[in-house]
């Protein structure tokens, strides 16, 4: 009588393998598809300017960046913390406004701080550039797909 040891591991394949049925579908297929509430990395700012519409909301998002913009040089320029930290504070001020009283939702910022603090500053840009209108949003560019 010869008699091999078998590991935990080895009666695991053993009765997986056993238990295959070659006949059954996978319950897996590439045709489903998952839903997530975060959106994808490169459609954020798509999912941000869609969160922007309202003109009020935009122009309140312009005016905070520039106020914190503002406090970064004041703060940068009296080597203190505080005009940054009003500034900051009255830039928020300004989104959240816009958000609660304009656009009617919720900021982006409470789920995604950074990926909405960053886009935030590329919406800044983009209205420097002209390529998003402060009056009316049939004035905006294409978007970039």
């Amino acid at each position: 009588m010869n008699q091999t040891a078998t590991t935990p591991a080895q009666k695991t394949a053993n009765t997986t393998h056993s238990k295959t049925d070659t006949n059954a579908k996978p319950s897996n297929t590439s045709t489903e598809i998952v839903k997530t509430d975060k959106p994808v990395k490169e459609g954020f700012y798509n999912f941000y300017l869609d969160e922007h519409q309202n003109m009020a909301c935009r122009r309140l998002h312009f005016a905070g960046s520039s106020f914190g913009l503002l406090g970064l040089a004041k703060s940068v320029k009296t080597r203190s913390p505080k005009p940054l930290i009003k500034g900051i504070a009255a830039g928020y001020a300004c989104a959240w406004v816009g958000h609660f009283f304009f656009e009617k939702n919720k900021p982006a910022s409470f789920k995604f701080p950074l990926k909405s603090f960053a886009s935030d500053f590329r919406m800044y840009g983009n209205v420097l550039r002209g390529n998003l209108s402060l009056k009316d949003r049939k004035l905006d560019k294409p978007r970039q797909k």
